[in-house]
């Protein structure tokens, strides 16, 4: 799991405004730099080497820079607004922070901020010959980085907030959060019991949110030193409310250790998929539920999208299967680990409910579910047999034409050996 500062460390420096004050910041001590370094040069090289010219070509790159910047922006505000309507407004925050778009109008900012500053030393003449020089040399350096930015950017700009890239995206984000998780499955913490002691206090959250960090460690310096048995009983991604119990406390509590114990919760208004791998897996499933809408009517997606979620849970089953057991650091926490059952939740059922219509969707789940099984970790056979059943009966009721009926429990039955339910059955 991400500790919570290089969370916040990472929110930081995953806002717009940081790697453009960052290379903007760049770009102006580049320019200054030739008044500090004219020293280090012999006199009358500038004036062989043709470093007069240096006032026009950073009029030139000023003018080209600041019109390169407004198109990214609008380019990129388009872009997200595209991903927000076409694929769901929650993937549009992981297309803001996305570093590599981020970086392209970053080195713009720079490059502009770099020509204006120059432009105005120059006016001033505290460059001198030799300084000129040292302006020069870093305008040819400023302009090679521009041309490579931009030949990048082609390639990045013409797929930027489309489906298929902010289905990569989303899959990314999740895919790294899924290994977090798969490597650290208790957060460090002892599993938790069976059932909850009788004698333990459940204790809530302060304010309602969304728990997005939990700090095992501090919990345990807390049971340590207040000689206490702490059971975790939220995970991140909970919605949290003053009378939605995080923790189920054996021991002595007063207000002062309450409020310690509560602020080893970090709140957020929305969730994350940094530490929360399940909030991924609903984006993704979103995305599959509005391709299947009647406005959009888009299978393709849908089963690019399946595909997905297949990939990132065989990931998970395989980490899972050949994973050793959990360290455990924190002996006086406990804590459950993610159910396979729940992602099985987040993803498919909505989909099967939204697609229940569509014999190429339908057709894809059961091999989707056959695949997942494949996998031969018990918890995700068990929640894929499970879901290839209800998926099944729940399209046979909505399929009208027989032979699509007849070809999909075919299918299911080879797939997964799965015979048709009775007609009539509810899934």
């Amino acid at each position: 799991m991400m500790s919570k500062w290089k969370l916040s460390w990472g929110r930081v420096t995953r806002r717009m405004w940081f790697r453009s004050t960052l290379y903007g910041a760049l770009g102006v001590a580049t320019a200054l730099a030739g008044a500090f370094a004219k020293f280090l040069l012999p006199t009358g090289l500038a004036t062989r080497i043709g470093a007069d010219s240096v006032g026009n070509i950073l009029g030139i790159l000023a003018a080209s820079m600041l019109t390169v910047t407004i198109f990214s922006l609008s380019t990129m505000v388009s872009a997200y607004g595209s991903a927000s309507s076409g694929a769901t407004p929650r993937a549009a925050r992981l297309l803001i922070e996305d570093t590599r778009a981020q970086g392209a109008l970053a080195t713009f900012i720079g490059a502009f901020l770099f020509s204006i500053v120059g432009l105005i030393a120059l006016s001033t003449g505290i460059y001198g010959d030799s300084g000129r020089l040292v302006l020069f040399g870093a305008t040819i350096a400023v302009i090679v980085v521009i041309t490579v930015t931009l030949l990048r950017s082609i390639e990045q700009l013409s797929r930027f907030g489309r489906m298929g890239e902010t289905i990569d995206l989303v899959e990314r984000a999740t895919l790294q959060a899924m290994r977090l998780r798969a490597d650290d499955p208790l957060l460090g913490a002892s599993p938790a019991p069976d059932q909850i002691p009788e004698d333990a206090s459940p204790l809530c959250a302060g304010k309602v949110g969304y728990v997005e960090h939990i700090d095992t460690a501090g919990l345990s310096a807390l049971a340590e030193q207040h000689d206490l048995t702490i059971q975790v009983t939220c995970q991140p991604g909970t919605f949290a409310t003053p009378d939605r119990p995080l923790l189920s406390v054996q021991g002595r509590l007063d207000g002062d250790l309450i409020t310690q114990l509560q602020a080893t919760f970090s709140l957020g208004d929305t969730r994350i998929i940094e530490n929360d791998p399940r909030y991924g897996l609903v984006v993704l499933t979103e995305i599959a539920q509005r391709a299947m809408s009647p406005a959009v009517n888009d299978p393709g997606t849908c089963i690019d999208v399946i595909g997905t979620c297949v990939r990132l849970l065989n990931g998970w089953a395989e980490k899972r299967a050949r994973g050793e057991p959990a360290e455990v650091r924190f002996p006086r926490v406990h804590m459950a680990p993610l159910a396979e059952a729940d992602m099985f939740d987040d993803i498919f059922p909505p989909i099967s409910r939204d697609a229940a219509a569509s014999l190429e969707v339908n057709i894809r789940l059961q091999k989707a579910y056959a695949a997942i099984a494949a996998s031969g970790y018990a918890p995700m056979q068990q929640a894929a047999s499970a879901h290839a059943a209800l998926s099944l009966a729940r399209a046979l009721q909505h399929l009208d034409f027989a032979p699509d009926r007849a070809r999909l429990s075919s299918i299911a039955l080879r797939e997964n050996g799965l015979s048709a339910p009775p007609q009539g059955t509810s899934p």
